[in-house]
């Protein structure tokens, strides 16, 4: 559960932990990682449109 959890905190749905130690390289991980996320998602919505709901729109 810990994976979803900060999946979540990436997202903006779940609040970090304030006990957790936050480094320098911490927040620069963190900040990739979310970008990263963020790209993956907008890709995958991009193929859907493209492969599924566009051909719809072709006939």
């Amino acid at each position: 559960m810990k994976f979803l959890r900060q999946i979540g905190e990436y997202l903006f749905i779940v609040k970090r932990d304030p006990n957790q130690e936050r480094s320098g390289m911490m927040k620069a991980m963190h900040g990739m990682n979310r970008i990263s996320l963020m790209m993956f998602l907008i890709g995958l919505l991009v193929m859907l449109f493209r492969f599924v709901i566009l051909p719809y729109f072709r006939h």
